[in-house]
């Protein structure tokens, strides 16, 4: 049972109980989320590896999965990537691709700058129903306890695993059986998402939850519990059968969860880096365009690109491009951004300095306000972004930096104020 980012494993307290009456329960914590260790994931498969890893250690190879949320992407990539372990599967306030890629990387740049409680302090209107959080202080707070106490280097990388997941395309190929759950309510990940996962992979049926939000499991645990027990109970595809020997488990053994079994998942740690990595083969690759006898860097480029001003931005400067304009644009896209930007000599940090520092000495305060956007994207702090503008006053001149501290103050108000 894998749970919502800023959650942890107590968000499936009231369905364990009867669930533990037919199969063997097991949770888990996102990495810094509820005292686990703070390893943070670098993708969602990242984090589904490690989740393997942990279950191989505890000698359980086929199972049922029921996540929520960044929980839910977990288990999309487990039926995905590795299908022959995934018997049933239930997606519980899921989706395909979580909003924009931008708007997690903006929720990134405000834990960075503000730290974890302007997110917690929303997070019961996200997550309940007016009603629920108003009848209900008590789980309310302790739904901002539960964010605020997560590491926020941990949530700032889970935010970035979900700006990068995107598997619309891939749902055809999901062939476990699957109950796709949804809050009315949810102002989140809502019905209509529900809708595209349902459409998207072959074998699903929906549940609409009525009077709830995003985190239903605890606004209607009754009602949750109800449709996770009849769908492990009647929809667990067979085992693979395969060259490897792999047959049908006859049974789950019936076991009570213990908190010795939580403790043990929550504090696992991940197995060493290189040796996750090695385990995981690389999908196969189309043969990328030569040019001038090397791999044509152009869609390296757009893919740094959006990475470091943002989707909206690219997409607008695109969109503007004309027969005048258009041969720039693929020009900066190759070889600014595919070329340099891409170069593995500096990370993004040095290079968000390098560039903050020329635009100032240039006087390019239009580039100056997009790239503050992308150095605070690229993990600079607005206290590092003024000592970039105080040494380019030394060095560039008082009048230029004058100017370009007006332009970043402007643009770090904008992007490190939390929404109410």
């Amino acid at each position: 049972m894998g749970c919502s980012l800023g959650a942890t494993w107590h968000m499936w307290d009231r369905q364990v109980p009867e669930l533990a009456q037919h199969w063997r329960i097991f949770r888990y914590d996102l990495p810094g989320h509820g005292g686990a260790p703070a390893y943070p994931a670098g993708s969602v498969s990242d984090l589904a590896e490690r989740l393997l890893a942990t279950l191989d250690g505890l000698g359980v190879q086929r199972f049922g999965y029921a996540g929520c949320a960044f929980g839910g992407a977990v288990g999309v990539e487990l039926a995905l990537r590795h299908p022959e372990r995934v018997a049933s599967l239930a997606l519980i306030a899921a989706s395909p691709r979580f909003g924009t890629a931008d708007e997690f990387r903006q929720r990134g740049v405000i834990v960075r700058t503000n730290g974890l409680d302007p997110i917690a302090r929303t997070s019961p209107d996200r997550w309940f129903t007016a009603g629920f959080a108003a009848a209900q202080p008590a789980i309310t707070e302790w739904a901002v306890q539960m964010v605020r106490t997560t590491d926020p280097g941990c949530y700032i990388a889970a935010c970035e695993a979900l700006a990068a997941f995107d598997v619309r395309a891939e749902l055809g190929r999901i062939g476990a059986p699957t109950l796709v759950l949804v809050g009315s309510d949810d102002q989140v990940t809502g019905p209509a998402e529900a809708r595209t996962l349902v459409a998207g992979i072959p074998d699903a049926r929906l549940a609409v939850v009525p009077a709830a939000s995003h985190l239903v499991p605890v606004e209607q645990p009754a009602a949750v519990t109800d449709l996770l027990l009849r769908h492990f109970s009647t929809a667990w595809q067979p085992a693979y059968e395969s060259t490897t020997g792999q047959t049908a488990v006859p049974g789950i053994p019936v076991r009570a969860v213990t908190t010795q079994t939580q403790t043990q998942i929550q504090n696992s740690t991940p197995p060493p880096q290189p040796l996750a990595i090695a385990e995981i083969a690389p999908a196969p690759v189309e043969e990328p365009v030569q040019v001038m006898g090397r791999p044509d860097p152009y869609d390296a480029g757009l893919k740094v690109r959006r990475e470091v001003l943002g989707d909206a931005h690219v997409d607008r400067a695109l969109s503007q491009a004309d027969d005048f304009s258009g041969d720039f644009q693929e020009f900066i896209t190759r070889y600014a951004w595919g070329e340099i930007w891409d170069r593995p000599g500096l990370d993004r940090r040095s290079r968000s300095c390098v560039t903050l520092t020329a635009l100032v000495a240039g006087g390019h305060l239009d580039e100056l306000a997009f790239h503050t956007r992308a150095a605070l994207r690229n993990g600079l702090t607005p206290d590092e972004i003024k000592e970039v503008l105080l040494m380019a006053a030394v060095y560039c001149g008082v009048p230029a930096a004058n100017s370009a501290f007006r332009v970043a103050q402007q643009i770090i108000r904008e992007e490190t104020t939390p929404v109410d």
